[in-house]
């Protein structure tokens, strides 16, 4: 039987308060490790915090590169946390390069922003923002994704160095602005869906955001 939703446990990642939001939901959920389980699951969340490379190592270690690629194929949704999306892009270069999964065609880099003084934004970015679509599109973009219907008012939690930088624009389903500059919060190809936040240390926000990704 499968589980509704898999969270990957490969030994990283903020797992526990991961499992503690879904299971606030009242989910059938599912900290697994097992590979077969993991490609058995309705959905799975790949959660994830600290450095790129050690997560791309650890990850690729076990095998779950694998794993989380062929679980991907099935079409079934996928989340990415933190992180966890940041290993959707082919490399980071998060001390030294390291390749990522590769599913979608990037760099995850470190957020190098120059603010109006001329001194560089101090990173880690740590702090409740408000996510918008890029300029020239708006919420309809958000169609069929777990931001879909989300109240304009929803901020959600944010704590990294490094941000994604998709190939294609495209993939950027949304951003949060720095020093009036861009930097993108939420990405995503086909069934595939990464957020830079951490919705399970969002309030009710972030719940309310994983009960729309159970919900797809």
């Amino acid at each position: 039987m499968s589980s509704k939703c898999v969270v990957i446990d490969y030994g990283s990642g903020n797992v526990f308060s991961v499992m503690h939001a879904l299971l606030s939901l009242w989910v059938e959920a599912d900290l697994s490790s097992d590979p077969d389980r993991i490609l058995a699951a309705d959905r799975v969340v790949l959660p994830g915090v600290g450095a790129f490379r050690r997560t791309a190592e650890r990850l690729r270690g076990l095998g779950f590169d694998e794993t989380t690629s062929a679980f991907i194929t099935t079409g079934r949704p996928f989340l990415g946390i933190c992180v966890g999306m940041q290993l959707l892009m082919e490399e980071g270069h998060d001390f030294g390069t390291r390749s990522g999964l590769g599913i979608f065609p990037g760099t995850v880099d470190k957020v190098d922003i120059t603010e109006e003084d001329g001194c560089r934004l101090r990173v880690p970015l740590i702090s409740w923002y408000l996510m918008t679509p890029l300029p020239g599109q708006d919420a309809s973009v958000f169609r069929g994704t777990p931001l879909e219907g989300a109240p304009d008012g929803d901020a959600h939690y944010f704590v990294h160095s490094f941000a994604v930088r998709p190939a294609d624009p495209v993939a950027v389903l949304a951003t949060v602005s720095q020093a009036e500059q861009p930097v993108p919060a939420a990405i995503r190809k086909d069934n595939v869906f990464g957020v830079q936040f951490h919705p399970e240390r969002s309030g009710e926000a972030g719940l309310a955001l994983l009960d729309r990704f159970l919900k797809l």
